[in-house]
Order: structure tokens, then sequence, then C-alpha cells
């Protein structure tokens, strides 16, 4: 029997890439991965005021498929508007909250923090995503060589700014310190990892910081990701990521918060930290570390095993 083939539909952001392909993934789909591009007078209109029309994307130029898979406010009206016009019947998947009437859409993925309820809609913990506990095992030995073997690591996975939160060298630089007061307090080596987002600037003071005892990584790479998941006793992720924190709980091992002043309402980020500390995933970053276990979060296999009953 031949696979099912899957149109990927979101704005092109990382965070939203890996939950879309993580989803096709663990469907074992087929999958084509398309940027969606709204026309110049769209772009600033919520999908909930803007008609199911062809016009108001730019062209998707991909004719069979048999799931839509949609991320971000941007995907929400052409995974509609594909749906409704293709000539053969079309499961489409929205990721977040779409804004507009669920019945659009033959599942809704939401986080459970957003409160979203419908008899189409799946609660995830947290966002799904596309790593794999086999991914982060068979790059275990990636890093290993630039251990120092006499020390356990602590891995720091930073994010990068957005609209609720700036990455201003000061605040930074008060996890820095507070995580270099950590390494020698608890006798630890630092492995620090970028995201796409993270600011060069934030990386070289990172560097300056840290200095050769420990790894910065300087560049996005996901083999080193998966690796310091892999070889670190603590990580600790800065709090403007609820991927990255997501993603690191597919390990089951202590993960602390770093906070990060936050210049706007960030209720949805509090919402999703609270969750994750009722689940005894995260904790605050505080300078005395601790060990504790919990079982590891695996919503995509979980969501996906879902998706397939209805499918079938």
């Amino acid at each position: 029997m031949s696979k099912l083939k899957g149109l990927l539909l979101t704005e092109g952001m990382h965070g939203m890439i890996s939950q879309v392909e993580g989803l096709a993934k663990a469907l074992d789909i087929e999958f084509t991965h398309q940027k969606v591009e709204l026309n110049s007078f769209w772009k600033m209109i919520p999908p909930n005021l803007t008609p199911i029309s062809n016009l108001v994307f730019k062209k998707i130029d991909v004719q069979d498929f048999d799931i839509i898979i949609s991320c971000g406010r941007k995907s929400v009206i052409p995974s509609i508007c594909l749906k409704k016009n293709s000539k053969k019947k079309v499961f489409n998947i929205h990721i977040q909250d779409p804004k507009v009437s669920l019945i659009n859409f033959d599942l809704v993925i939401a986080p459970e923090h957003d409160n979203l309820n419908g008899k189409n809609v799946i609660k995830s913990k947290g966002a799904i995503h596309y790593l794999t506990s086999d991914e982060i095992k068979n790059n275990h030995d990636y890093l290993s060589h630039r251990l120092n073997k006499s020390k356990d690591s602590l891995l720091l996975i930073l994010g990068g700014p957005n609209k609720y939160y700036d990455y201003e060298d000061q605040s930074l630089l008060n996890i820095f310190i507070k995580i270099r007061k950590i390494l020698d307090k608890n006798n630890l080596q630092a492995i620090v990892i970028p995201s796409m987002r993270t600011p060069e600037k934030t990386i070289n003071l990172a560097n300056e910081h840290f200095g050769k005892e420990n790894i910065v990584i300087k560049n996005v790479d996901k083999k080193a990701y998966l690796s310091a998941l892999s070889l670190s006793k603590y990580i600790v992720v800065t709090c403007d990521s609820t991927s990255m924190i997501s993603e690191a709980a597919l390990t089951g091992k202590p993960i602390y918060i770093a906070d990060i002043p936050a210049k706007r309402n960030d209720q949805r980020f509090k919402n999703f930290r609270e969750l994750f500390n009722k689940l005894n995933i995260i904790k605050n970053l505080n300078e005395n570390l601790e060990i504790w276990t919990y079982n590891s979060l695996n919503e995509t296999a979980r969501i996906a095993e879902k998706i397939k009953k209805e499918l079938l």
C-alpha cells in the first residue's frame, strides 16, 4: 500500500517547521513542505476577516496531496482553500489556534495551555516537534570527544528575541553569570547551543563569558544539539521558546528555565511553564541544582497515533 501524500504549510519559522515535519514523520507519510506567502494587502489582516480565496496567497504549485498539515496564522486560509478546491477528499490538520471556526479543519492540534476546546481539537502538552529519542541516542558521540571526562555537563539552550522578549546584553549576562556560579559550585562543564533565532552578538557574548574550558557552538548544528541533549546531566533553556523546552522534555532530564524580562504580557508562556511545572518537568533556574525524574514527554508520537485512527 502506497503512503499518503502530505502538503505542509508554514510561514518558514523553525518552530513551525519542527511541528509540521515532526507530525508528518510520525504519521509516516510522504510530504512536500511549502512556505506560505500572503499577497500584500492580506498580510496584516487576521484570518477571521480574510476571505477563503486563492487570491489571498501566492500560488502553491502542489497538485497531489491527501493530507494538509498547517501551522501559523498565514497558513490558515491556504489550508482551508486548498481543501475546499481539491478534486478529491483531503484531510486537513492545523497546529495551534487557527483563530477561525474550527469546522474548517478535520483536526486542530492546540497546546493545552491555550485552552482551546472543540470536538475536533486534540490537546498537546507543550509543542509537538521533530526530535525523536532514537535521533538523540544515535548522535550521542558527536560532541563527546570535546568534553572534560572528569566533569558532568550542563546544557544551555539559547532562544532569541521575539515579540514578548528582548535579548538585551544585560539580561543574557545575568543568566551567564548565574550559570558560571553553578558550574564552579558543582564542578560542571557547559555546552552552549544556539537556535536559529539566537543573535550573533548573544553567541559572541556567551563565547567571551564561558571561555575555552566550556563548549560554545557558534552555528546552528542539529547534530551538536542532539548530542548535547544526550550527554548533559542538566538542561537550562531560556524562557522564550515553548518549542525548545518541549524538545528537551523528550529526554526525561531535569530542565531549568532561565528567565528573561518580558516586554509585554506573556501570559501564554506563563501558562505553558505553569503546566510543565505541575508535570514536574521544569523548575526555575537557581544556584542549587537538583536531580529529579519524570516520564519522557513524546506528544508527537501520542498525537500521531490518535490521528492514524481518524484516517483509517
